[in-house]
Formats: C-alpha cells, structure tokens, sequence
C-alpha cells in the first residue's frame, strides 16, 4: 500500500499538469500598433514685426524720393457769357438818295477790277464820306444785259465789294457801308452798243442820314 500512494503521488501532479496544458488553449500572438512617439515641437512661427513709423531721415529721404501728389486743378470759374447782341438790321435800299458828292465809277466788260482812274473818284469819294461822318453810303453793282441774270447778279455784287474794300482801306468805316447788286435790271443806257454797255458796268452811290 505505501508503494502504491507514492506512485498515485507523483501521477496525480503530473495528471493535473497535462490537463492544464490541454484545457488551456493558444491564444493568437497580437502586435499592437504603436503611435510613434512625439517629436519635438519646431520653433513656433513667429507672425511678422509691426511696421515700425519712420525715423525722422528715413523719411525725410522717402520725401525727397517720392514724387508730390499733383495738385488738384482749380474749379473753372463760373462764367456768365452775356447774350449775343441781335445783328444791326441794315438800312433799306428805299432810305438813300441820290448825291451828287459821291462819283460813279466803271468796269471793264465782266470783270471787277478797281482800274486807276475809278481809283482816284474813290479817292474823292472818300474824302467827302470822311467830312460826312453823319452818312451812310449804299453801294449799287450794275452790269450789261450780256449774260444771264444770276451771272450777273453775282458780278454786280463783286462790283460793289471790291468798291467797298477801296473805300475801306481810305479809312471809311465798313459799317458805314451797305451794298447791293441788281445784276443788269437797272441799266442807265437802253442802247444795244458798247459805248452804251459800258456805261451800264458801273458801280453808284447813295447816302443816308444816321
């Protein structure tokens, strides 16, 4: 019996020893991830320094660098502009008469030219209009009856210009004069000649009181 208990005493540990081991399964090995571990922190951003104003030279110096601000152009003045004068209505041919101080003067056959001796009547006619400052002169243009109406309508009133121009430039003053063309619708001579065509190519005068 002693025999027995002993042998019983060392297969009883050994019995437990194995059903422990079958009884306990493997459990599957795990790797758990570790987080890597914290790194030093950087330097931290530093935001940038505040402009700090100018010393007095730095910016005495971005004064004479920099160009002034042109200065603002001045308001225009507000101006008034008076009306225009209504123009002078010029006297009517009806109000001149005849003058006997006043010359007629004659044209070369359609032409206007002043010719030497018509320069010097207008010479005497400019004197007396100069003693006669109160008068206003008309200045008739005449042609022939050669050429149409509006042809020498037009040459008439070339007449009387140029006859105007001479007088204006012996002092008479340009607002003293009224001209007129009647082309060859007065004629001073009905006959169909020369001596009397040219005596129709004329420039006359007439005055009136201011």
């Amino acid at each position: 019996m002693p025999q027995r208990r002993g042998h019983l005493v060392l297969v009883l540990p050994l019995l437990v020893l194995t059903l422990f081991l079958v009884g306990c399964p493997k459990r599957p090995a795990t790797t758990a991830a570790s987080a890597p571990p914290p790194t030093a922190p950087g330097p931290a951003a530093t935001a940038p320094a505040p402009a700090t104003a100018p010393s007095g030279s730095a910016a005495a110096a971005a004064g004479a660098t920099r160009p002034a601000p042109a200065a603002p152009a001045p308001a225009a003045a507000a101006t008034t502009r008076p009306a225009p004068a209504a123009p002078a209505t010029p006297p009517r041919p009806v109000e001149f008469a005849e003058t006997a101080n006043l010359k007629d003067i004659h044209f070369e056959f359609d032409k206007y030219d002043i010719r030497p001796g018509d320069a010097k009547i207008l010479d005497a006619n400019a004197a007396w209009l100069k003693q006669a400052a109160s008068n206003l002169v008309l200045i008739e243009g005449h042609c022939d009856e050669r050429g149409t109406n509006e042809y020498n309508l037009a040459l008439g009133e070339r007449r009387a210009k140029a006859t105007m121009n001479y007088l204006v430039s012996q002092g008479i003053q340009a607002s003293r004069i009224t001209i007129i063309s009647y082309g060859e619708e007065r004629p001073s001579c009905a006959e169909k000649n020369e001596g009397c065509w040219s005596k129709n190519r004329r420039a006359h005068f007439l005055v009136k009181a201011r």
